[in-house]
Protein backbone atom coordinates (compact mmCIF):
# COMPACT_ATOMS: atom_id res chain seq x y z
CA UNK A 1 0.00 0.00 0.00
CA UNK A 2 1.78 3.30 -0.96
CA UNK A 3 2.51 5.34 2.06
CA UNK A 4 0.43 8.37 0.95
CA UNK A 5 -2.67 6.44 0.73
CA UNK A 6 -2.18 5.06 3.88
CA UNK A 7 -1.80 8.02 5.62
CA UNK A 8 -5.58 9.25 4.21
CA UNK A 9 -7.15 5.99 5.04
CA UNK A 10 -5.90 6.64 8.90
CA UNK A 11 -6.75 9.99 8.77
CA UNK A 12 -10.40 9.35 7.28
CA UNK A 13 -10.90 6.61 9.93
CA UNK A 14 -9.44 9.23 12.44
CA UNK A 15 -11.85 12.07 11.04
CA UNK A 16 -14.44 9.31 11.06
CA UNK A 17 -13.91 8.39 14.91
CA UNK A 18 -14.12 12.09 15.94
CA UNK A 19 -17.54 12.19 13.91
CA UNK A 20 -18.75 9.54 15.78
CA UNK A 21 -17.88 12.29 19.02
CA UNK A 22 -19.06 14.93 17.56
CA UNK A 23 -22.60 13.64 16.73
CA UNK A 24 -23.48 11.61 19.93
CA UNK A 25 -25.98 13.28 20.88
CA UNK A 26 -27.76 13.47 17.27
CA UNK A 27 -26.36 10.17 16.24
CA UNK A 28 -27.10 7.84 19.48
CA UNK A 29 -29.52 7.30 22.14
CA UNK A 30 -28.13 8.24 25.91
CA UNK A 31 -29.91 9.75 28.15
CA UNK A 32 -26.57 9.74 30.59
CA UNK A 33 -24.42 12.11 28.18
CA UNK A 34 -26.26 15.15 29.67
CA UNK A 35 -26.30 13.16 33.29
CA UNK A 36 -22.88 12.69 32.87
CA UNK A 37 -22.33 16.70 31.84
CA UNK A 38 -23.93 18.21 34.76
CA UNK A 39 -23.38 17.61 38.65
CA UNK A 40 -24.51 14.32 38.78
CA UNK A 41 -22.94 13.40 42.41
CA UNK A 42 -26.16 14.55 43.65
CA UNK A 43 -28.86 13.45 41.27
CA UNK A 44 -30.61 10.64 41.02
CA UNK A 45 -29.78 8.63 36.95
CA UNK A 46 -32.38 9.84 34.61
CA UNK A 47 -35.33 7.24 32.89
CA UNK A 48 -34.38 5.41 30.11
CA UNK A 49 -35.69 2.63 27.88
CA UNK A 50 -32.44 -0.30 28.46
CA UNK A 51 -33.30 -1.44 25.01
CA UNK A 52 -32.17 1.21 23.45
CA UNK A 53 -29.31 2.41 25.55
CA UNK A 54 -27.93 -1.34 25.03
CA UNK A 55 -28.84 -0.99 21.48
CA UNK A 56 -27.11 2.18 21.28
CA UNK A 57 -24.11 1.73 22.99
CA UNK A 58 -23.24 -1.39 21.18
CA UNK A 59 -23.51 0.35 17.88
CA UNK A 60 -21.64 3.46 18.97
CA UNK A 61 -18.83 0.42 20.49
CA UNK A 62 -19.21 -1.41 16.75
CA UNK A 63 -18.59 1.95 14.88
CA UNK A 64 -15.47 2.74 17.13
CA UNK A 65 -14.20 -0.55 17.05
CA UNK A 66 -14.15 -0.52 13.01
CA UNK A 67 -12.80 2.54 12.45
CA UNK A 68 -9.89 1.68 15.06
CA UNK A 69 -9.50 -1.97 13.02
CA UNK A 70 -8.90 0.26 10.13
CA UNK A 71 -6.17 2.06 11.76
CA UNK A 72 -4.66 -0.76 13.33
CA UNK A 73 -4.38 -2.81 10.27
CA UNK A 74 -3.12 0.36 8.06
CA UNK A 75 0.13 1.03 10.74
CA UNK A 76 0.70 -2.27 11.27
CA UNK A 77 -0.47 -4.21 8.48
CA UNK A 78 -0.19 -7.37 10.07
CA UNK A 79 -3.75 -10.57 10.03
CA UNK A 80 -2.29 -11.79 13.29
CA UNK A 81 -2.39 -8.44 14.77
CA UNK A 82 -5.96 -7.74 13.25
CA UNK A 83 -7.17 -11.06 14.08
CA UNK A 84 -5.97 -10.72 17.81
CA UNK A 85 -7.53 -7.52 17.80
CA UNK A 86 -10.93 -8.62 17.01
CA UNK A 87 -10.83 -10.96 19.89
CA UNK A 88 -9.93 -8.59 22.59
CA UNK A 89 -12.66 -5.85 21.48
CA UNK A 90 -15.18 -8.91 21.48
CA UNK A 91 -14.16 -10.26 24.91
CA UNK A 92 -13.68 -6.57 26.28
CA UNK A 93 -17.45 -5.11 24.60
CA UNK A 94 -19.11 -8.88 26.20
CA UNK A 95 -17.17 -7.90 29.83
CA UNK A 96 -17.98 -4.32 29.79
CA UNK A 97 -21.25 -4.34 28.46
CA UNK A 98 -22.36 -6.75 31.30
CA UNK A 99 -20.13 -5.09 34.33
CA UNK A 100 -22.25 -1.19 32.53
CA UNK A 101 -25.66 -3.21 32.91
CA UNK A 102 -25.37 -4.72 36.64
CA UNK A 103 -23.47 -1.09 37.35
CA UNK A 104 -26.71 0.40 35.84
CA UNK A 105 -29.45 -1.52 37.40
CA UNK A 106 -27.35 -1.69 41.39
CA UNK A 107 -25.79 1.86 41.33
CA UNK A 108 -26.05 3.46 44.83
CA UNK A 109 -27.02 7.14 44.78
CA UNK A 110 -24.60 9.43 44.41
CA UNK A 111 -21.57 6.72 43.65
CA UNK A 112 -21.61 7.28 39.83
CA UNK A 113 -17.60 7.08 39.09
CA UNK A 114 -17.53 3.55 38.72
CA UNK A 115 -20.76 3.44 36.02
CA UNK A 116 -19.24 7.01 34.15
CA UNK A 117 -15.93 5.07 33.62
CA UNK A 118 -16.90 1.60 32.35
CA UNK A 119 -19.44 3.89 30.18
CA UNK A 120 -16.52 5.79 28.59
CA UNK A 121 -14.56 2.65 27.73
CA UNK A 122 -17.59 1.36 25.77
CA UNK A 123 -18.58 4.56 24.20
CA UNK A 124 -14.74 6.00 23.29
CA UNK A 125 -12.19 4.32 21.23
CA UNK A 126 -9.59 3.81 24.02
CA UNK A 127 -8.77 0.53 23.52
CA UNK A 128 -7.21 2.05 20.11
CA UNK A 129 -4.66 4.39 22.20
CA UNK A 130 -3.96 1.33 24.63
CA UNK A 131 -3.48 -1.12 21.71
CA UNK A 132 -1.63 0.50 18.52
CA UNK A 133 1.18 1.30 20.84
CA UNK A 134 1.29 -2.00 22.68
CA UNK A 135 1.67 -3.74 19.00
CA UNK A 136 3.76 -1.24 17.42
CA UNK A 137 6.22 -1.89 19.91
CA UNK A 138 5.80 -5.43 20.42
CA UNK A 139 6.86 -5.38 17.11
CA UNK A 140 9.82 -3.21 17.52
CA UNK A 141 11.16 -5.35 20.14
Amino acid sequence: MNRIVAILIVLAALVALVGVRFFEEELFYDPLIGFFKSDYANQTLPSFNTYKLVLSISLRYLLNTCFSLVILWVVLKKWDVLKLSVILYSILFCVLTTVYLILLFNYEEGNYLTLFYVRRFLIQPLFLLILLPAFYFQRKA
